[in-house]
């Protein structure tokens, strides 16, 4: 973890490089440093996942509307001030790519950030994240 969930009508990638985000996403990602100058996010389990929806209705449905919905998953025990700044920062990724968009029809964005607190089950196994960990 962190993942960065991407949800959006398929419409959008006609007017989105939506490959390019996922990557400008990731790489601003792993960008954020704590209030110690720390990564806050690990290299090898930075993951940014889109789907386009199968199925969706918006709003009325009476125009050319589309969304796009970013959700963050990460693990507890980072600042407010730290949650503020990966916030800021991810939602000035997303504007730069899709204000121009936004310009052109109705198109609804939405981000949002969630803590795992009370997870009752949390595994993880990988081959990845050694290729990011300095040996001691």
């Amino acid at each position: 973890m962190p993942h960065l969930v991407l949800y959006y009508s398929p419409d959008i990638e006609r007017d989105v490089d939506v490959a390019g985000l996922c990557r400008e996403l990731a790489d601003c990602m792993l960008e954020q440093r704590d209030e110690q100058g720390r990564a806050v996010f690990p290299t090898g389990g930075t993951r940014v996942l889109a789907y386009p929806a199968a199925h969706a209705a918006i709003a009325d449905g009476k125009g050319d509307y589309g969304f796009f919905y970013a959700n963050l998953r990460m693990g507890n025990g980072r600042s407010a001030a730290v949650h503020q700044q990966v916030g800021d920062s991810l939602l000035a990724v997303l504007r730069a790519r899709l204000d121009g968009l936004l310009a052109q029809r109705p198109v609804g964005v939405t981000l949002q950030i969630d803590e795992s607190r009370n997870q009752v089950f949390d595994a993880k196994h990988s081959s990845l994240h050694p290729l990011f960990t300095k040996n001691s």
